[in-house]
């Protein structure tokens, strides 16, 4: 896994990999909204998982997730986590629990 010094760095490198899909958290699914996708937990796998903090309040934390779906479309999830994360489901919370191993 390539290290990152930026959010904006991590989604273009990504990008050229193939994760071009642009996924929104929603509570119980991943939502695309250019192809009108939606993803649910077991749909999609995470290869990848970026942190970032921000410059100026390490509270800030934003995290990049890669995501393959069943059907081989890659793209990415940009979560900010902390008191800007939004509740979901407990399915879709387990799934956003990366370890190398999933």
């Amino acid at each position: 896994m390539k290290a990152y010094d930026t959010l904006t760095d991590a989604l273009e490198g990504l990008r050229q990999q193939g994760f071009t899909k642009d996924y929104n958290l929603k509570p119980d699914c991943l939502y695309c909204q250019s192809d009108s996708i939606e993803l649910q937990p077991a749909d999609f796998d995470i290869v990848e998982v970026y942190r970032f903090e921000g410059m100026t309040d390490p509270g800030d934390e934003t995290v990049l997730y890669a995501i393959e779906a069943q059907n081989g479309d890659k793209g990415t999830l940009v979560d900010a986590y902390g008191t800007y994360s939004e509740a979901i489901s407990p399915e879709m919370a387990e799934k956003l629990r990366y370890t190398p191993e999933n």
